[in-house]
């Protein structure tokens, strides 16, 4: 078997490491296409500021799947540096975690060649793939042809959209990453307006603070709402929102799921636990109405409140989250998507670090956060905001931190999607991403069409990873 993997990131490095640890007698080549110079750590894992923290703790950033451990064992000592004294949990800089992606391919492809595997990276972008009779041919950018028996994408994420028309206008950046080159052209007393409110906002903003930028800095968003905070971890697993219980729904309930059923499941988790899943609800509910700022303070000094409920929800989003949006009716599915910036505010919240950073920025007046905006324009040589209810203001920089929409596809590889659907190896989701139609095709990540609206997390593609490889060891 030649199995070709398309990207080199966390996602192919998740694969790689569930090859090698199940490899029995395999042979054949693996190959993979990564035209970065940051082969294993993909876009957010490359080098850039300190300050640029992974956003969560140990235990959920493991790689491999089923090995909780993994990750907080190769950090060891490295992580006490980095301790988060509110979260009591090592947060280090995204290019450390990068070190670790790079450690666990490089055993993996160690181990994979001990067992008769040759991996080989091909620095270069795949364009095209087409059928050349039982195998698959990929087609690099610069012409030259790769036999596979079966292709595995492992893209990444989308571009950010520039929601404003801003692109090429002096002074915007379109995608902020990596923030040690965005920064560097941003002058100290700049009056800095950064397009969004969630993780990526946040990571603007810490990382200007780190820098000791003075000048006035305002979130734009057209909710408001800032990610919620994480809370200390505690020792306990979900019992009733697990995928085996799933399961049992689906198969009593005919292959139906239903909103109702999964409300059932997190009331039960609440009531084991003698929580008020009502008030826990209403607080929820309460996300896109409530002030941020009040919220936010709030949820500091939460940061240590024993009740599971949003620690509930945060594990479940990435780990059964997608298999239950698969069992969901049409119906379930655009109930969920009209709580779209709440359910995102709670899957992904940011670590206390950088929560009290905001807090301390927002008490100095010298942060602001202003919902409501309808338009930003360049004018004479400045940014004009145009918003609901404050009126109209002015801006020097504009730093574009909208995310990427889930299932969005990556630049860089619009040219090889378009080549798949055209071959009918894929097809498009009419919800984005793109849906293997061979079984030589395999996805993983956030083009896996059909998938949630929830972007995939490290938990949720070293899980793809898993079952891609064992796909692979059982075509």
């Amino acid at each position: 078997m030649d199995i070709a993997i398309v990207g080199g990131g966390a996602a192919a490095v998740g694969l790689l490491d569930a090859l090698a640890a199940a490899e029995e007698g395999e042979t054949g080549t693996i190959t993979v296409f990564e035209p970065s110079e940051h082969l294993w750590r993909g876009r957010p894992y490359g080098p850039d500021l300190d300050s640029v923290r992974v956003n969560a703790p140990p235990a959920i950033m493991s790689i491999r799947h089923g090995d909780l451990g993994h990750y907080a064992a190769w950090l060891g000592q490295r992580g006490s540096a980095h301790l988060d004294e509110l979260l009591g949990q090592p947060l280090v800089p995204r290019a450390l975690y990068g070190d670790y992606l790079a450690h666990t391919a490089e055993k993996a492809v160690a181990a994979l060649g001990e067992a008769g595997r040759l991996v080989r990276v091909v620095p270069a972008r795949v364009n095209e793939v087409v059928r050349s009779g039982v195998r698959l041919v990929l087609r690099t950018e610069d012409t030259r042809e790769y036999e596979a028996t079966h292709v595995v994408l492992c893209v990444g994420a989308g571009a950010p959209p520039d929601l404003y028309g801003l692109a090429g206008a002096p002074g915007f950046t379109s995608d902020p990453y990596p923030l040690a080159a965005t920064l560097a052209h941003v002058d100290a007393g700049d009056e800095v307006a950064v397009i969004g409110s969630g993780l990526t906002a946040v990571d603007v903003v810490v990382s200007l603070a780190a820098r000791g930028h003075t000048g006035r800095i305002t979130l734009l968003s057209r909710t408001g709402v800032l990610p919620h905070v994480w809370q200390r971890p505690i020792d306990r697993r979900p019992r009733h929102m697990t995928a085996e219980r799933l399961t049992e729904l689906h198969q009593a309930g005919a292959g139906h799921v239903g909103l109702d059923d999964l409300i059932g499941l997190l009331r039960a988790e609440l009531a084991d636990a003698g929580e008020d899943f009502d008030a826990f609800a209403d607080e929820l509910l309460a996300t896109e109405n409530e002030d941020p700022v009040r919220r936010l303070r709030r949820q500091i000094d939460a940061i240590d409140d024993p009740r599971i409920g949003r620690r509930v929800l945060q594990e479940v989003a990435h780990t059964v989250g997608p298999y239950a949006w698969r069992l969901l009716p049409e119906s379930g599915r655009a109930h969920l998507r009209r709580h779209l910036r709440t359910a995102t505010s709670v899957a992904s919240p940011m670590v206390p670090v950088n929560a009290t950073t905001l807090m301390r920025l927002l008490d100095s007046r010298q942060l602001a956060i202003t919902p409501g905006v309808r338009a930003i324009e360049r004018v004479n040589g400045q940014f004009r905001v145009y918003g609901v209810d404050h009126g109209e203001r002015t801006a020097d920089t504009v730093i574009n931190a909208v995310n990427p929409a889930p299932q969005a596809v990556p630049d860089r590889a619009r040219q090889l999607v378009r080549s798949l659907a055209s071959t009918g190896l894929a097809t498009l989701h009419p919800s984005g991403g793109l849906i293997p139609a061979d079984p030589r095709l395999h996805v993983i990540g956030d083009l896996t069409g059909g998938g949630p609206f929830i972007t995939a997390s490290i938990p949720g593609v070293a899980a793809q990873a898993s079952r891609t490889a064992q796909a692979l060891r059982a075509p």
